[in-house]
């Protein structure tokens, strides 16, 4: 039994990819394992940023928006069948390393962050270019 990770950030299209990544599992007995990565500002994107309160904890947030994610999108059984893991680097290095040794890596073709009128998000983009295993990008509307 092997696993599939799937990037999850409550975007609808992650919620896609996790969708896709649960009915993979059932075809091939797989595990399914969501990651999300969390970063603290940094540098000059925190300065620019006022009124963020001391008490801010992006790992916290992190993992309720996973676990929100994944109970309203797969309901609590569904939920807590899925492993969890919240790692804090950007997102693209949590996937690439969470993947590492899974059967595959899926992610949803647009995230919460960039341009729309980009093909791919930057994530998804990053990760086809450098995973060393096999990348389902499931695509949106």
């Amino acid at each position: 039994m092997g696993r599939i990770v799937v990037g999850v950030d409550g975007s609808a299209s992650s919620v896609k990819a996790l969708h896709w990544a649960v009915r993979q599992a059932e075809l091939t007995g797989d595990t399914v394992e969501a990651a999300i990565g969390w970063e603290y500002p940094a540098g000059a994107w925190a300065t620019m940023a006022p009124g963020i309160p001391p008490e801010f904890d992006p790992e916290k947030l992190a993992v309720q928006i996973l676990d929100e994610t994944l109970e309203s999108a797969l309901g609590k059984e569904g939920a807590a069948a899925v492993d969890r893991q919240v790692v804090g680097a950007h997102a693209a290095q949590a996937l690439l390393a969470r993947a590492e040794g899974a059967e595959l890596l899926v992610v949803g073709d647009r995230g919460y962050s960039g341009f729309k009128a980009a093909l791919l998000g930057s994530v998804s983009l990053h990760v086809t270019q450098h995973a060393t295993v096999p990348v389902v990008v499931v695509r949106g509307e």
